[in-house]
């Protein structure tokens, strides 16, 4: 059960500052802790909550500076934890500038699906104009994310959904078409979609026997990116097509990563794609989709 407590006030460390945190973001992740099933790492705060935006309220001054950031400035940040808080330690590495064509609300619900789409389908998958993509979930937050993402690289989107009006939803993010798993066929709809060939990059948090399928809508020298099991983890493996068609399955879960990871990440989107936001580049504009906003007191209503 999630309850609203008081805690001492955080402090914040070598590297980090302390952010008045005006929301916090709401993520499977946090559902998982909840539960019992995904425990914070070690030396982590046991308080929910992967990313918030807010003020920079103090912090390293070094560290501040290397970033280029003050005391006052609002930024977002990835954190490991502690999010569900009126206030929150977070690496200053991990943190970014809110755009000025965001909310601070917006920008709360950024991080956590930005930083795991550009380490998947960019650092890993190595997205270039003109490939094709297949999202799985494309209206979540990981969903819609990868469509603004990838079409604002010059991408090619195909998704996954359970409903025609999410359908809909991610056909206006400029998503090229979409599947309805509850009565249509992703490997079908998708071989027609690419003429044949099969996507360059499918993003996966399904798994289970979405494994298989996938590797047959998979084109040569493409890459398969899991990220989630929400199907199960037990799943069926084509070595022979694996071998003919040269394709490459990676897994890649973000909260244990190293602070050198997640820095890197962050500097890449804020040499790449923020200037991209400021100057509005894209067929609609990219930011978070926020489907609701609640209080803290409720926030198990969240989840």
């Amino acid at each position: 059960m999630l309850t609203l407590v008081e805690h001492p006030e955080p402090r914040h460390g070598e590297g980090e500052c302390l952010i008045r945190v005006h929301a916090s973001g709401v993520n499977r992740p946090d559902v998982l802790q909840r539960k019992g099933l995904y425990p914070p790492p070690l030396g982590v705060s046991e308080i929910p909550g992967l990313e918030v935006s807010g003020v920079i309220e103090s912090g390293d001054q070094r560290a501040l500076d290397a970033a280029g950031f003050r005391v006052g400035d609002a930024v977002c940040a990835l954190v490991a934890g502690g999010g569900y808080a009126e206030q929150c330690v977070a690496p200053v590495a991990q943190c970014m500038p809110v755009p000025a064509c965001w909310t601070l609300t917006e920008a709360a619900a950024a991080p956590e699906t930005f930083f795991t789409v550009w380490s998947n389908l960019f650092d890993s998958g190595g997205l270039q104009a003109g490939d094709t993509v297949l999202v799985h979930g494309g209206a979540s937050g990981i969903g819609t994310t990868a469509i603004q993402l990838a079409v604002w690289a010059g991408a090619r989107v195909w998704v996954t959904v359970g409903s025609a009006e999410r359908a809909a939803a991610c056909l206006a993010l400029g998503a090229d078409g979409a599947t309805n798993y509850r009565d249509q066929d992703f490997v079908e709809q998708g071989l027609a979609f690419t003429q044949g060939r099969g996507f360059d990059l499918i993003l996966d948090m399904v798994a289970g026997d979405y494994i298989a399928r996938n590797q047959q809508v998979l084109a040569e020298d493409g890459r398969l990116l899991v990220i989630a099991t929400q199907g199960g983890r037990d799943a069926r493996l084509d070595a022979g097509l694996l071998l003919r068609k040269r394709q490459r399955i990676s897994g890649n879960t973000l909260r244990p990563r190293s602070l050198a990871f997640k820095a890197a990440i962050a500097r890449q989107l804020r040499e790449r794609l923020w200037p991209a936001l400021a100057a509005g580049q894209g067929r609609v504009a990219i930011k978070p989709r926020v489907c609701a906003v609640l209080p803290a007191t409720p926030a198990a209503l969240a989840h």
